[in-house]
């Protein structure tokens, strides 16, 4: 009898998660690799900056005509849509993949503009920018022009990451405030 039940119980698939409107979970969740960024007040930041809360990060630069800015304003309106009760409002961390031009005091200066709350970050070099972005599935690459100018081309995927450090979902959109904040909710109960 009680290998019986123990056979039931193995048998049984684990509930499935909710559909999301714009991505899909990540399983089973994976922990960010280790990376080394400077935030938009010049200190370090790394993984352990996303322990102990809910993070969406965004990859983007702030020289992008309409993308970023576009996903910046739906974060921050998702954020007013979340329920008080309902959820821990993700921390929005805006990684940027163009490091020459996005210094930190640049970065200070536009990220504000959509959140106070949210967090600018960038890095020392292009390279270790790129080199974070490739290990978590975010392509970037750098167009250099004839007359010196560049321009910057990215995927625009927000990455859900849970108060342990892990990658819980990836959201591809399209985005907008109520898709978000439907998926984020979903994100948090299913995982919870």
């Amino acid at each position: 009898m009680l290998g019986f039940g123990a056979a039931l119980l193995w048998q049984r698939e684990s509930p499935a998660l909710p559909v999301l409107t714009g991505g899909q979970f990540v399983t089973p969740r994976t922990p960010l690799p280790d990376f080394d960024l400077i935030d938009d007040h010049g200190r370090p930041f790394t993984r352990s900056n996303l322990s102990g809360h809910w993070t969406m990060l965004y990859f983007g630069y702030t020289n992008c005509p309409d993308q970023c800015p576009a996903t910046l304003t739906n974060l921050a309106a998702m954020e007013k849509l979340l329920p008080a009760k309902a959820a821990s409002a993700p921390e929005v961390v805006f990684v940027s993949v163009d490091a020459l031009r996005d210094t930190p005091a640049q970065l200070a200066a536009y990220v504000p503009y959509f959140d106070p709350g949210f967090v600018g970050v960038t890095a020392a070099d292009q390279t270790r920018i790129a080199a974070f972005a490739a290990k978590v599935g975010i392509a970037v690459a750098i167009n250099h022009e004839s007359d010196g100018t560049y321009t910057v081309d990215h995927s625009s995927a927000i990455l859900v990451v849970d108060p342990q450090g892990r990658l819980a979902a990836v959201l591809t959109g399209p985005f907008t405030a109520d898709a978000l904040c439907t998926d984020f909710l979903r994100i948090f109960r299913a995982v919870t």
